[in-house]
């Protein structure tokens, strides 16, 4: 016979629930949100590494370094101390927002509905699903250019089809990213775990390849592209800004991986070790291939996938692609497609489930690259690049997220005390619909860093874009639920 009330156990500081008929039918459950079991919780801190090290090893990483030098006006000792010291500020709301998902075990959207409400939280998780979308679709572009070339070396008919092969990569990576997520996440573990050292050879080879061709010093010496005499503080600021934003969304959605960790000590250990160094280190080989492609290829080349293609060997081009294809699968299947299934599936939980949500994730971020896919097949002709995508809508969008950030630590440290009702995360009788104290923390520093864009005066808001928007955000949200707790503010029930 089903129980009627859900209970909650308590096994080492980590909180179960055997969900009841209260929760079973409610429209806010299904089985794919419901918190994992303690058994369930079986990623140790090797493979939170492991899911890092395969996230952050990827054709984007390999790029900001020359992002940073172009587009930021810093030397390129000051872009890679940009990007370690933005790794390192990063993992704060990275382990902060984890706890939850590892003690609770909920996913994100879940964790949401405490400081959005239970229906609210479905608007900054589409906006999150919406850069992940995006995000997405960048990485199964470079994913389909390495399946493009991987053919072309072994089949020499298949470079003639020039960019309908492209195309056709894209399609075949695409479905395989949607593949891998449907089988759920075990598959994505055992991906991450296999592919981590696998990836960091193809660094070490790379490098190995560059070197001979490239002198650090003279690298090191390039003079910033920016006015002579200007201050580096205002220039460095915006590109760290930038560089916190590559990883805002996953300090977001930490919780859809954390809630599969064995421990708190498990995830903060295993992003520790994980996130920065690896970043680190993957840009700095980007910065150094970037500055070695013109001896080695006889032209400037800012990403691997490209680079690789000029070698005139097929069996090396072939095994770089492949390599280069799991890298891609590795951090695409995590970092972009996890957090939009979720996303997607709290709208509507009974009717939208797993396999349902994959797909919607990949039909809407194969409709942000529809524009590029007609590009390739030639039916369409535009100034529009991939790059420009890139670097400038996608990491400043990120930054918006900032105060979501904010609002969550503050919600569930300070006015929580970290004890949520678990089974109420999953009705609607215990948190509000919509928990206004969160839509006006979240929109205030947003409309803040959107006027800052016209005047002068203001521009550092958007210059310091998250942190202006996480600190204030998290403020606001904190002053208000002070001034007027609401009864979940102070309820105990976990």
């Amino acid at each position: 016979m089903q129980q009627i009330r859900s209970q909650v156990t308590e096994r080492d500081g980590l909180f179960e629930l055997e969900a009841g008929s209260d929760v079973l039918d409610s429209p806010r459950y299904n089985h794919d949100m419901a918190p994992t079991k303690v058994h369930e919780r079986t990623w140790n801190k090797w493979h939170i590494t492991a899911l890092w090290v395969g996230m952050a090893i990827c054709v984007p990483t390999y790029t900001l370094g020359g992002v940073l030098t172009a587009y930021f006006g810093l030397t390129v000792g000051e872009a890679l101390l940009a990007i370690l010291f933005a790794n390192i500020i990063v993992l704060i709301p990275l382990t902060l927002n984890a706890f939850p998902g590892t003690k609770y075990g909920i996913p994100f959207p879940v964790l949401l509905r405490s400081s959005f409400g239970i229906l609210g939280s479905n608007i900054p998780c589409l906006i999150r699903a919406l850069v992940a979308c995006g995000w997405f679709g960048i990485q199964t572009m470079f994913g389909g250019l390495a399946i493009h070339l991987f053919l072309g070396s072994v089949f020499d008919d298949w470079k003639a089809l020039g960019g309908t092969g492209e195309v056709i990569g894209f399609m075949v990576f695409w479905a395989l990213n949607l593949w891998v997520v449907i089988r759920g996440a075990d598959s994505i573990k055992w991906l991450e775990t296999l592919s981590a050292p696998l990836l960091v050879l193809v660094g070490v080879g790379l490098l190995m390849w560059a070197m001979p061709n490239v002198s650090m010093s003279e690298l090191m010496a390039i003079p910033a592209k920016r006015p002579e005499g200007a201050s580096v503080v205002s220039y460095f600021a915006a590109g760290l800004t930038a560089m916190v934003g590559f990883w805002a969304t996953l300090s977001l959605n930490i919780p859809d991986f954390s809630r599969y960790a064995r421990s708190q000590k498990d995830q903060i250990i295993g992003q520790i070790i994980g996130l920065p160094l690896t970043m680190f280190l993957f840009a700095s080989l980007g910065v150094v291939m970037t500055a070695a492609s013109v001896k080695l290829v006889g032209v400037t080349v800012s990403d691997p996938v490209t680079l690789i293609g000029h070698i005139q060997s097929p069996v090396w081009v072939a095994l770089a692609m492949a390599l280069i294809i799991i890298a891609t699968l590795s951090t695409n299947t995590a970092a972009n497609i996890v957090s939009p299934t979720n996303d997607f599936q709290n709208v509507a939980p009974k009717i939208i489930n797993r396999t349902k949500a994959v797909i919607l994730t990949g039909l809407v971020g194969l409709a942000l690259m529809a524009h590029e896919l007609l590009k390739k097949l030639g039916l369409i002709v535009s100034d529009l690049s991939l790059e420009t995508v890139y670097s400038n809508w996608l990491l400043g969008y990120s930054s918006l997220l900032g105060p979501i950030a904010g609002i969550m630590v503050v919600d569930y440290f300070l006015i929580k005390k970290q004890q949520l009702d678990l089974a109420g995360l999953y009705r609607d009788d215990v948190y509000p619909a919509w928990h206004w104290f969160g839509f006006i923390a979240f929109g205030v520093p947003v409309a803040l860093t959107l006027l800052s864009l016209g005047s002068d005066a203001f521009s550092w808001f958007y210059s310091y874009g998250w942190f202006t928007g996480s600190a204030l955000g998290g403020l606001i949200y904190y002053g208000l639920s002070v001034m007027r707790p609401s009864p979940t503010a102070v309820k105990t029930a976990v």
